[in-house]
Parts: structure tokens; sequence; C-alpha cells
């Protein structure tokens, strides 16, 4: 075995921790924002919670995916990635929706605020850690999850100002508006993610 492969090994286990730390955060998650969100009825910290189970498929998937090589594994592996992008749009449009119909005014939430400025942090740093991994041992699903982790810091920081803005001020649509926008953003990794497993050539394995 030369240095390159052992390098590459080395590199993939690496990866392969990120993950499963990724999931081992997402699963303490998923209980602490729900738990916060009902005791406040916010929609924005219930709907972060549960884009936490969509965070941990991915991460399951990327794991499989590094588990073996081979266009058939990468491309099956990229739209199940797909899949949870795109699963994540629709739970977010169809809650932002409700609440905006509905006039929901969630209470404040200090605990939340605090835990949604932990959680932005920490989301972007795994975010930029699995993307420099992802390139060095070529793999794309988990360049790809790694836009989802990012997204999932960008979700929380927005769900960090809807907080904020309704302690603050009152701003209850801050919240809704804060999941569209976001939504949006998934719609678009979804759709990439598709291509990409319909079109070997715009992956790089």
């Amino acid at each position: 075995m030369d240095c390159s492969t052992r390098s590459t090994g080395a590199m993939q286990r690496r990866a392969v921790r990120l993950e499963f730390l990724t999931i081992a955060w997402n699963t303490v998650e998923f209980f602490v924002t729900v738990t916060l969100g009902l005791v406040a009825g916010s929609l924005a910290l219930v709907a972060f919670g549960l884009d936490s189970l969509i965070e941990i498929l991915a991460s399951v998937v990327v794991i499989w995916q590094l588990g073996g090589r081979g266009g058939a594994r990468t491309r099956r592996a990229m739209a199940l990635v797909a899949f949870a992008f795109f699963a994540l749009f629709v739970f977010l449009l169809a809650g932002a929706a409700r609440s905006l119909v509905i006039s929901a005014q969630p209470d404040s939430s200090p605990v939340g605020i605090a835990y949604m400025t932990i959680a932005a942090s920490a989301m972007f740093v795994l975010a930029g850690r699995k993307r420099r991994l992802g390139d060095k041992v070529g793999s794309h699903p988990l360049v790809t999850e790694a836009r989802m982790t990012l997204l999932d810091g960008v979700l929380a920081s927005g769900v960090l100002l809807a907080l904020i803005a309704n302690a603050a001020f009152g701003a209850w649509w801050a919240d809704p508006l804060a999941a569209i926008a976001v939504a949006l953003a998934a719609l678009r990794e979804s759709v990439d993610a598709w291509r990409d497993s319909r079109d070997p050539s715009r992956m790089a394995t």
C-alpha cells in the first residue's frame, strides 16, 4: 500500500467520523429543538428539529457511499440526498404557509435563542470540514451533503433571527418567512443533486 492510498484511506475515515458526529449532534438537536418549539409554539424551532432528521438521513447515505466506490453506488446516493433536500423543501414550505395563513404567534424562547446560536456555529464549522474532505477523497455525495449541513447552519441563523425579532419586536411573521427562504434554497439543492444522479458526467466520482 503506497502513501497516497494510506492518505486517502485516512481521509475517508475522518469523513466517516465527521458524519457520525453529525448524526450524534442532530439526534440531540432533534429532541432539544422540537421540545423547545412545542413549549414556545414556534414552528421555526419544530421545523429545525425535523430538519435534523433529514440531515441524519443524508449522513447515513454518505457513510453508505463512502463504504464502496463505483458510479452506480454514487448515483443512488445522490438520488437519496436529492430526496432528502426535497422533503425538507416540502415540509418547510407547507409549515410556513400554514403559519402565515393562521397568523401563528409563537412565544419568546430565550433558551431557543441560545441554542440556535450554538447550532448555527457548529453547522458552519462541520460544513467547511466536510466540503474539504469531500474534495480530497473525491466523494461527490459528501460534498453535496456538506451543502446540506451549510443549509442547516443558514436555517439555524434564520430561526435565530426570527426568534430575536419575535422576542424584541413581536414580529411573528419573521418565523415563517425565514422558513420559506430556506425551503427555496433546499429545492435548488434537490434539483442539483437529482441532476447529478441522472448525469454521471456532472460528478467527479
